[in-house]
């Protein structure tokens, strides 16, 4: 088990929930549009949002953003050590740094004690983009597991130098099985809490498929105390695939969990579009529950009998159960409305 820190509100490590993490793409500059941003990716279950800091008007900017935030905000920080003392005046919970690039040990300290003092979490990075010459080479020139293990440690001694220990760790590679092998080797060489993610993992498809592999294979190994799916699309997409990724881990579960069969010739309704229309429904119930779309009433209700709720088409309308148990039968246009209705009253 890791460490227990403190971000904010929230604890990491220490056998807490693991977090849901994503990164906002609006211009912190822009309050307004920052702030709708942090808003909808709360909506959605993201429990820490990052923000770029790339210079004083964005650090500005934060102690509004701050104030009306409903989640834990890190500020995102690279090579000017001011901005992250603007960003921990402003009030965020957490810092990510490099203390490679800051400015130099002196700097590092600043930032550790002004950390320190404000009562916030940093955490340092080893990216497989972005390790020195000098490492690349000592690892035969690739960016080895062992490569980002030594990385980090490297940025951790420097914040432990100065005392500073509320340190969380993230070591990223674009390829995931170098990934999945450098967390379990943190793991083995470290308690500080690690944050999970596959770095440039593409578009929706192969960004998720590439996340749900690596960030699944150490979830379910119980490692991990905070998550991230990069995703190249809206952080709300990152929020929805990493509470997938959870549920499907067994690690936590949030909201409505759709589950649907492939659809054979004997389905004679509107599958798709019925499974389509339950998602968009249930999206705004946060309660954990699970629910059927089955294309024929031949297996539907026994093939998911374990969940809370379902529907199975038949020719013409639907049967609409619960635990396998009928409840009633509604036409193509009025079956999601009432598998809805059902699933308010569960959810209440």
């Amino acid at each position: 088990m890791t460490r227990s820190i403190r971000l904010g509100r929230l604890r990491i490590g220490g056998g807490a929930p693991v977090a849901v993490q994503t990164m906002t793409t609006a211009d912190t500059r822009d309050v307004a549009a920052a702030l709708a941003q942090v808003r909808a990716v709360h909506a959605l279950g993201a429990e820490i949002v990052r923000l770029a800091v790339p210079d004083e008007k964005a650090a500005a900017a934060l102690g509004e953003i701050v104030a009306e935030a409903p989640v834990p905000l890190v500020a995102d920080i690279h090579f000017d050590w001011r901005l992250a003392l603007g960003a921990l005046k402003a009030g965020v919970a957490g810092l990510r740094i490099n203390p490679g690039n800051i400015g130099g040990p002196e700097r590092t300290r600043r930032v550790a004690e002004a950390a320190g003092a404000a009562g916030a979490a940093i955490r340092v990075g080893a990216n497989s983009g972005s390790l020195g010459k000098k490492l690349l080479a000592a690892h035969g020139g690739r960016p080895t597991a062992a490569a980002l293990v030594e990385s980090a440690l490297a940025q951790v001694r420097l914040l432990e130098e100065t005392g500073f220990r509320n340190i969380k760790v993230s070591l990223k590679s674009s390829n995931v099985l170098e990934t999945v092998a450098a967390a379990r080797l943190w793991a083995r060489t470290s308690d500080y809490p690690q944050h999970l993610g596959v770095t440039e993992a593409g578009d929706i498809l192969s960004g998720t498929v590439k996340s749900s592999v690596g960030l699944g294979i150490l979830l379910a190994e119980g490692l991990g105390d905070t998550i991230r799916v990069s995703l190249t699309a809206p952080p709300e997409e990152e929020v929805r695939a990493a509470w997938e990724i959870l549920r499907a881990a067994g690690r936590r579960s949030r909201g409505v969990e759709i589950i649907s069969c492939p659809t054979c010739g004997r389905c004679e309704g509107p599958l798709f579009e019925l499974a389509a229309e339950v998602k968009k429904r249930l999206a705004h119930i946060d309660k954990p529950l699970k629910v059927a779309v089955m294309g024929c009433v031949v297996n539907g209700p026994g093939e998911a009998r374990e969940a809370d709720l379902g529907l199975a088409l038949g020719r013409g309308d639907g049967l609409i159960f619960a635990r396998g148990r009928p409840l009633g039968r509604a036409g193509y246009d009025q079956l999601a409305a009432a598998l809805e209705k059902e699933a308010l009253k569960l959810a209440e």
